[in-house]
């Protein structure tokens, strides 16, 4: 790892394919995949006739002679702060490929802040910060639980078990998952909320039917909200000795149950924030409220009946008819409007955790992909374009990197999002997009298609290792798989024991093959022998006689 700093040399790395992120010491980084160039000439030291590598990152490509003259030495006499730096500029696999140069690397690596932000921007910020192991540094631990989370993902294309809910007597309009608390949360025609245990799968108590349509529930470990074809947001608190969070049986307590109503049709979507609730209505209007006090704080006006939304930090996005609206949650000010996003309405919307990517499914059965920008003033640009199914999308449901549909046509789609962002990165540095869209004939079809409802499949939701579903038929079913990663290791398992053993069974029949062989050779040598001995006594008694 010595190197010696000469005039325009930039440091690389070659691409390695170790998983270096769950088994950091399975592939060690030699001294010959550090590589030096010059004038950005990425060339290989092992090889007479180099060709160009690709490098880790445009972003880290460093003029060493401008910060450190004349400078000879190991990099890992340069300052950790430097180091650490350096590092900041690294995607989750590139740090871990660091991490394999040596332990000193490793440890800086390991401990870096840069896991937590990686986290964060995939998945949000963990809701229970107990998980976070004692006795490590708050770095190790989001390392450890952003491997957790990554292994978590292969899960979605294992094996799985789909179990049934019964409870509701019609269709379910809505579903959500509050995964931190194994939860689940269902209703529709039937006007009841229900509560489950997704663990166990019992129903917990559910409340009064509360006398009109519930199109809309969201959740999250303080609050418990409804909406309905009456305009009312009925909510429940939670109560802090409840290990199901909230009881739904009780008599209206003002100090735990609430309804608030400013809305003059029926609420289509809801969802919650640290601070706020936010509601959407045929009334055209999107309103936002303060959760402590429940006034409306502001009044959105669409030019449609809303169909969807999604608040990312200081960005709304909505849906109303077939266009999708843009907002600054913080102002109410509207940032853009992308016209016409679909042949028909626009039913529902999923954001990314970060706020810049928006997917909207819609009345023709495609789905849309936008990259959100903000910079003198906010733009959307399409970016992808799916066509999972033969109906009208109902619902989406996002969490990194699956992208979870229901449609009117009895299926959901599951398409994995990374290749589409890793192009989309890739393209920004090289800007070789600037002034045109990217080619979306070249997007891939979704990873996985799951079947199991008649039709009419109205929402989705995604919940750490689950897929939850509602429709028409009146029942919820949950794809579980929980079990994959097991499944698929006992089944690696078998399938090397197998190879082991038909590996045994060919060395030990090739052995007797030849060892028969020999055995044959040698009997028909010494017949052979045997038969040139009475040849030559034949002779000798015939001379004795002569």
């Amino acid at each position: 790892m010595a190197f010696e700093c000469k005039q325009t040399t930039e440091i690389g790395f070659k691409e390695t394919l170790t998983d270096c992120l769950t088994n950091p010491y399975s592939g060690k980084v030699e001294s010959d995949q550090i590589i030096l160039t010059n004038n950005r000439n990425f060339l290989t030291s092992e090889s007479k006739n180099p060709e160009p590598v690709s490098i880790l990152s445009d972003k880290i490509k460093i003029s060493v002679n401008e910060a450190f003259p004349s400078y000879s030495g190991l990099i890992t006499d340069l300052p950790r702060a430097l180091i650490s730096e350096i590092l900041n500029c690294l995607d989750p696999k590139e740090l871990g490929i660091v991490s394999c140069v040596n332990t000193f690397l490793y440890r800086i690596a390991s401990e870096h802040h840069a896991w937590k932000r990686f986290y964060c921007e995939r998945w949000g910020h963990p809701v229970a910060p107990e998980n976070l192991e004692s006795g490590h540094s708050d770095q190790n631990s989001w390392k450890e639980l952003f491997v957790e989370r990554e292994l978590r993902i292969k899960a979605f294309m294992g094996r799985y078990s789909v179990d049934t809910l019964y409870g509701h007597t019609d269709a379910v309009r809505t579903v959500f998952v509050l995964a931190s608390r194994k939860l689940l949360f269902t209703s529709g025609y039937d006007q009841i909320v229900r509560i489950w245990d997704m663990e166990e799968g019992g129903l917990i108590p559910s409340s009064r039917p509360l006398g009109c349509t519930i199109r809309a529930v969201t959740a999250d470990t303080r609050l418990l909200i409804a909406g309905g074809t009456d305009g009312f947001i009925h909510g429940w608190r939670a109560e802090d000795e409840n290990p199901h969070l909230f009881d739904l049986r009780s008599q209206r307590n003002q100090n735990m149950e609430f309804r608030v109503w400013e809305h003059e049709g029926p609420i289509t979507c809801l969802a919650l924030d640290f601070s706020k609730i936010y509601s959407g209505s045929w009334d055209m209007t999107v309103r936002v409220w303060d959760r402590s006090s429940l006034k409306c704080l502001k009044v959105l006006v669409h030019d449609d009946w809303v169909w969807s939304l999604a608040p990312r930090d200081a960005i709304l996005g909505s849906t109303a008819g077939s266009d999708v609206y843009i907002w600054d949650s913080n102002n109410g000010s509207q940032l853009t409007v992308v016209c016409n996003a679909h042949a028909g309405n626009s039913y529902s919307l999923a954001c990314s955790h970060t706020g810049k990517h928006l997917f909207i499914g819609g009345e023709d059965g495609s789905i849309h992909m936008f990259e959100i920008t903000r910079n003198v003033k906010c733009n959307a640009r399409k970016i992808a374009k799916w066509i999972p199914h033969t109906g009208p999308v109902y619902s989406l449901a996002f969490e990194f990197p699956w992208l979870a549909s229901a449609s009117s046509d009895g299926k959901i789609s599951l398409i994995d999002v990374r290749k589409m962002l890793k192009t989309i990165r890739h393209s920004s540095i090289e800007k070789s997009f600037k002034g045109r869209h990217l080619d979306l004939k070249n997007v891939e079809p979704p990873q996985r298609m799951l079947h199991g409802f008649g039709c009419n499949l109205f929402s989705v939701d995604i919940g750490s290792d689950r897929i939850v579903c509602g429709g028409e038929e009146g029942v919820v079913r949950i794809w579980n798989f929980s079990q994959a990663l097991e499944i698929e290791q006992r089944a690696r398992t078998l399938r090397g024991l197998r190879l082991e053993n038909r590996t045994r069974r060919r060395k030990v029949q090739t052995a007797m093959s030849s060892k028969g062989g020999s055995t044959e050779q040698c009997s028909f040598a010494a017949k052979k022998n045997q038969m040139n001995g009475d040849t030559n006594k034949h002779r000798v008694t015939e001379k004795l006689k002569a």
